[in-house]
């Protein structure tokens, strides 16, 4: 009996689950017969958070790993909104939005008299807070603030590490920030309301530059979340993912722009990445720091009318969680093969109350088998390297194989972890999926165990006598969870 006869109408976050569904059962592409120009890899890790890579996929899922929260630390970071968290050298370094309460300036937000504060740790877990004696807050200038009494540019102040070979050394901390005021400023067309340019030697000391992108008479509304920016060294490009608004519906959408030197952009492109009717209030999207052509992007999503409603405004009851999603570099759309929460507000009461859930920008490797997460509440959450997404194959043995690649290197490196009676095996096929003497499935070892780098072995010659030319590789699994894999 079909489950769904034509005259039910499924909800569109069903009708993405069923396609989802269709997608994994039946394989991204069908083999068509038709040359394939080859994917050239060269030596770079490939994670299994997108479909880029695949050509079929028999009776295995791409399946989402939640981050576990860690021990909480005895001084954390504070609960505080617009949180970077970046390793510099021996240093984790980490910025927040804080608030001068003897501020009587100019009031831009419902925050006014924001600041932008600064700690920093040698372990990534355990938070010092070093006194500035930068600016007068509150009356005192003991205080680790490094930025105050500037609006409308501490709302939303995302800083970034610029790795760019030849970035001036008083640039290397860069910024975009601003914030136009709240409203529908739909023809707005002045100058002064969009995003400026900060620079800075140490992430301490700033200057402010020209604006660089200007808000657009078109929008109804923007910048008001973290704007973020990076060097791609990828796309040989600074991007910026900042938050506008879909012109359809009005919901909290996200775009983006491109720049050669940090000072003329390009015009923005609407990247849409909503599901109907959901709200992305933040993106923090980022170059991954162990595949950097993989940009993650961590969302929270805001969901009307649910959670607890804040004591001082009753009418903003709101619930948020974080998302996963991701994309390639220089992709203009981002990858939603995961439409469930990533991070979910969990048993505190108090991440179920308004806008509670907001994870810093940068997941952080912090240790040789640990990633990080940094939530606005001061936990940090961890997984282990590449373990947002798996290939997984349960009691029933499955199969994943790739598009035609290219190659270099002399090993083929896995990243799995299998239960006592799984395991994967790989087979090496030419680019039209013809299995190779020496690299078959027959000839492959049996690889199990728990590994972040497991080196695949058959009976045959060495691999580094495929580097170069097209092939296709062939994942045969049992109760194994397969995180990424690389040549090296």
């Amino acid at each position: 009996m079909n489950p769904h006869p034509s005259n039910v109408l499924l909800s569109p976050f069903a009708c993405a689950r069923r396609r989802l569904g269709l997608l994994a059962l039946f394989g991204v592409a069908a083999v068509t017969g038709r040359a394939q120009a080859p994917v050239d890899i060269g030596s770079r890790l490939e994670l299994f958070v997108d479909r880029h890579l695949t050509e079929k996929m028999e009776r295995v899922e791409f399946r989402l790993h939640a981050p576990v929260k860690a021990p909480r630390p005895k001084s954390p970071l504070p609960e505080r909104h617009m949180v970077t968290v970046i390793k510099d050298g021996d240093r984790y370094r980490a910025w927040y939005r804080g608030k001068d309460p003897s501020y009587t300036g100019e009031q831009h937000t419902g925050n006014p008299g924001e600041t932008v504060h600064y700690a920093e740790s040698r372990d990534g877990h355990e938070w010092e807070f070093p006194n500035l004696g930068l600016h007068e807050v509150g009356g005192t200038r003991d205080n680790n603030v490094v930025l105050a009494k500037w609006p409308p540019f501490l709302t939303n102040f995302m800083i970034f590490l610029d790795t760019r070979r030849d970035v001036k050394p008083n640039e290397r901390y860069k910024a975009l920030a601003g914030y136009p005021g709240p409203g529908n400023k739909t023809g707005l067309d002045k100058p002064g309301h969009g995003l400026f340019a900060f620079v800075s030697p140490d992430g301490i000391r700033w200057t402010k530059k020209n604006e660089v992108i200007r808000f657009r008479p078109e929008w109804r509304h923007a910048f008001d979340s973290p704007n973020v920016s990076f060097w791609s060294e990828a796309e040989q490009l600074y991007v910026c993912y900042f938050r506008t608004w879909t012109e359809a519906g009005k919901v909290r959408s996200v775009s983006r722009a491109t720049s050669p030197d940090f000072v003329t952009w390009s015009d923005p492109v609407e990247m849409l990445p909503n599901l109907p009717g959901e709200q992305l209030y933040t993106t923090m999207t980022h170059p991954y720091v162990r595949a950097p052509h993989v940009y993650i992007a961590l969302p929270t999503r805001f969901v009307v009318g649910r959670g607890n409603a804040p004591e001082f405004d009753s009418k903003d009851r709101n619930a948020t969680d974080i998302l996963f999603m991701s994309l390639r570099a220089g992709e203009t759309r981002y990858d939603r093969t995961f439409t469930e929460a990533f991070v979910r507000p969990g048993l505190d009461p108090a991440r179920w109350g308004n806008r509670a859930n907001y994870v810093a920008l940068n997941v952080l490797q912090t240790g040789p088998e640990e990633l990080s997460i940094y939530h606005r509440s001061g936990d940090r959450y961890v997984l282990r390297p590449d373990g947002f997404v798996s290939l997984h194959a349960g009691a029933e043995e499955g199969e994943w194989r790739s598009k035609p690649l290219v190659f270099s290197g002399r090993d083929l490196v896995l990243n799995l972890s299998t239960g006592a009676a799984g395991g994967v095996r790989v087979e090496v096929q030419t680019g039209e999926g013809v299995p190779i003497p020496g690299f078959t499935l027959a000839e492959a070892e049996t690889i199990y165990g728990d590994s972040l780098e497991r080196v695949v072995r058959w009976k045959g010659p060495d691999l580094g006598s495929l580097a170069g030319k097209p092939i296709r590789l062939r994942f045969v699994l049992r109760e194994c969870d397969l995180y990424s894999y690389r040549f090296r």
